[in-house]
């Protein structure tokens, strides 16, 4: 990527949302991943790196995490800001008040909102109704902060992006959603593989499959986890049953019983084949523990570029 594009594409993500990687075109989310290596090696070498300094991000926490929260919290203060927790508790939108009061009010306090939460439509209008950057840090619909770094790990450990193939194995979640749409973007093919009833959004497979046309990525959505997995450089999972679904819990244990991620199944991959998951993983459910903790897993290198990655986002927006 030349200095000049570099420069034009830096200035034209000032003050931008990062609802999900579908806004930003194929050159904007690679410059965000490149930027998030270099944020890494700053960090790794003791390099001072304060982009943020003085500036405020305000974190609103509907649905409980670990990572978001630890790493928003703790890039801020690398970037030389600050982070304020707010759970739902906290907020009067805990008691009713409309989420584009919360946005207005909160756009005349601080520099930045990251919100975490159920339905998406709360952060389209939080985003509508603020004057600041919104960072969606998770909804029903979509994670695209975690396929960020999920892409940045894949590049670091395969040195290329272009022509991988992905292969993910489990439920047509939010995390699917925003692989398939990151892969599309960076010229991945991606191979889905979901229990009839458990299929991805299908506006948004139309929508990966639009941009894939654009950078010469395959989208390809099917029920057989062997199909999915056949030749795979990188295998996906997550969770069965997402936060807000654990009252289907046994209904979804049975209809995931064959899509377990295990040793046998993993033998249709490549054979240097990288085992990825977002955490909190449940062993022996959606994966086999020979296989998480196995030489192929890099899950906690992806744990860790949540951190590099929001950095390189809040840096670039902010």
């Amino acid at each position: 990527m030349s200095n000049l594009l570099t420069e034009e594409i830096a200035v034209s993500l000032k003050g931008r949302d990062f609802i999900g990687l579908a806004d930003y075109s194929p050159a904007e989310v690679r410059y965000l991943i490149d930027l998030a290596i270099d944020m890494k090696r700053k960090q790794k070498s003791g390099e001072v790196f304060q982009p943020l300094k003085g500036k405020t991000l305000g974190m609103i926490f509907e649905k409980s995490s670990t990572r978001t929260r630890v790493s928003f919290e703790v890039g801020m203060y690398q970037l030389g800001g600050h982070a304020l927790f707010l759970s739902r508790n906290d907020l009067q939108i805990g008691r009713g008040e409309p989420i584009s009061d919360t946005a207005q009010v909160m756009s005349r306090y601080v520099d930045g909102i990251m919100i975490r939460t159920f339905a998406h439509r709360t952060v389209i209008e939080l985003a509508r109704a603020a004057t600041i950057p919104v960072i969606n840090g998770l909804t029903d619909l979509s994670h695209p902060c975690q396929a960020l770094c999920d892409y940045q790990t894949v590049l670091e450990h395969k040195g290329r992006l272009e022509g991988l193939k992905v292969a993910y194995v489990g439920d047509g979640n939010n995390m699917v959603h925003s692989l398939m749409m990151g892969a599309a973007k960076l010229g991945m093919h991606i191979s889905v593989a979901t229990p009839e009833g458990y299929e991805p959004d299908a506006e948004i497979i139309r929508q990966a499959k639009e941009n894939a046309a654009e950078t010469g990525s395959r989208i390809h959505v099917c029920s057989d986890p062997k199909e999915a997995v056949a030749d795979a450089d990188v295998v996906y999972t997550d969770v069965w049953a997402s936060m807000g679904f654990e009252a289907e819990q046994k209904e979804r244990e049975l209809a995931f019983a064959n899509y377990q991620i295990n040793e046998e199944l993993m033998r249709y991959a490549k054979n240097d084949y990288l085992f990825m998951h977002c955490l909190p993983a449940h062993r022996g459910e959606e994966v086999s523990e020979g296989v998480i903790d196995g030489k192929h897993s890099i899950i906690f290198d992806q744990a860790e570029n949540r951190l590099h990655a929001q950095k390189a986002i809040m840096a670039a927006i902010m």
